[in-house]
């Protein structure tokens, strides 16, 4: 593997604007980008990478080379993609993007901790010429307007009125239900992406697009890192928006309850594969600051045979124990007729597997659909138990969603979404 020191003097989404510029005059494919906390890196960038549809079994098997996983070390390149949500909604229509797309680069470009850029290729090939001319390009300034649509709050009180009387009946201990705001956008999702992320700095934003479409996500959470062998999530439970005090999280009886629930739920997921007795609670019940909102995460950790595929890992872990509920089967089920149309994208993951660095995905929320017709949709939801009350989960959505669907590209006020009382 080859690792060269460059010298961009352009800010992450800048740098992404300048590839998708280079790569559509070139007629090559798009960027894709990781941007936050990323590998011990502030972001992990694909320069041109071609990502199609593929198979949902076999996404992210990639094997790492041994001990070669130290944090905010090279990362090289690796199979770059996502995997949606598995389940339908309640009117049974089919995905509105691919269930899965991905591709493999061999490059990439890393933005260190320090705020040092690096090109890294797992071939031992230099930097591109298109590369570094496209990174001292000034692209023509282009922005993504979304105009969204009217969130239904009627369905979304139906669906957490059906869960409390499902926890009453003892069915569930929890369960997370979601709603969505349909939009129409015009101009790329690249642009969308860019500003959002500059604005709004998620730990673990992502973004990929093809022919099919894009997905540009937002996320605070981790689902999965896996490193040498050591598998750690991070689930997220409990949240308040940001004029709040952060100790009300803590004092919470249903925040602490449900986050407390999802994590013997991913210590049971990760239990069904780990070496026995390595799984661990390392954190409980910190509060972290994300857009928006202040958030109440935990993080689980276990040890995993080095030869695990990834496949039988996801099989024990996906979808993500976060934006499911317990127990998870049953919590799926009835989501289903809970929820009225299918998730997509939304409550899956996006990520990077690397054979030099592992493997990190992200919990795809805050998460916008982008299909090729220039569709959009932003799914928002909440954790339910005995204690919720529908208002309060409503306003809970509204909370996630507002950084999203508030704003355009240029930082603009979108027109007010309308909310049915």
């Amino acid at each position: 593997m080859r690792t060269e020191r460059i010298s961009p003097s352009r800010s992450t989404p800048d740098v992404l604007r300048c590839l998708a510029a280079a790569t559509t005059r070139l007629g090559l494919p798009p960027p894709a980008a990781l941007i936050g906390d990323w590998f011990g890196a502030r972001a992990v960038v694909a320069p041109s990478v071609a990502v199609e549809p593929v198979a949902t079994t076999g996404v992210f098997d990639v094997a790492q080379q041994p001990g070669r996983g130290a944090r905010g070390d090279a990362v090289g390149g690796g199979w770059i993609g996502y995997l949606s949500y598995p389940d339908s909604g309640r009117d049974g229509v089919g995905p509105r993007i691919p269930e899965a797309a991905g591709g493999w680069t061999d490059d990439v470009l890393r933005l260190d901790a320090d705020g040092h850029w690096w090109y890294e290729n797992l071939s031992g090939a230099t930097t591109p010429n298109w590369i570094v001319d496209a990174l001292t390009a000034d692209p023509t300034p282009t922005q993504c307007h979304v105009d969204w649509g009217v969130g239904d709050r009627d369905a979304h009180r139906a669906g957490v009125l059906a869960c409390l009387d499902a926890i009453t009946a003892g069915e569930v201990y929890q369960a997370c239900v979601c709603t969505q705001i349909v939009g129409t956008a015009i101009g790329s999702p690249v642009d969308f992406f860019a500003e959002a992320a500059a604005r709004t700095a998620p730990a673990r934003a992502a973004f990929v697009s093809g022919r099919w479409g894009a997905v540009a996500s937002l996320s605070p959470e981790l689902f999965l890192r896996r490193v040498d062998g050591v598998v750690t999530s991070s689930p997220i439970k409990g949240t308040l928006p940001l004029h709040e005090s952060p100790s009300a999280l803590r004092d919470s009886v249903k925040d602490v309850a449900e986050n407390i629930m999802i994590v013997d739920l991913v210590r049971n997921d990760l239990g069904r594969v780990a070496v026995t007795g390595s799984v661990t609670v390392p954190e409980l019940l910190v509060v972290r600051r994300a857009p928006g909102v202040w958030h109440l995460v935990s993080t689980v950790a276990a040890r995993v045979d080095p030869d695990l595929p990834m496949s039988a890992l996801l099989d024990a872990t996906f979808p993500p124990a976060s934006v499911t509920g317990t127990p998870k089967g049953r919590a799926r089920r009835l989501l289903r007729d809970w929820e009225p149309r299918r998730r997509g994208i939304y409550c899956g993951t996006v990520g990077l597997a690397s054979p030099v660095a592992g493997t990190e995905l992200n919990v795809a929320i805050r998460t916008v659909e982008f299909d090729d017709a220039g569709g959009a949709v932003l799914g928002v939801g909440g954790g339910i138990t005995a204690d919720s009350d529908p208002d309060g989960e409503w306003e809970e959505c509204l909370h996630k969603a507002a950084t999203i669907v508030h704003r355009s590209a240029s930082g603009a006020q979108h027109r007010v979404v309308e909310l049915t009382p």
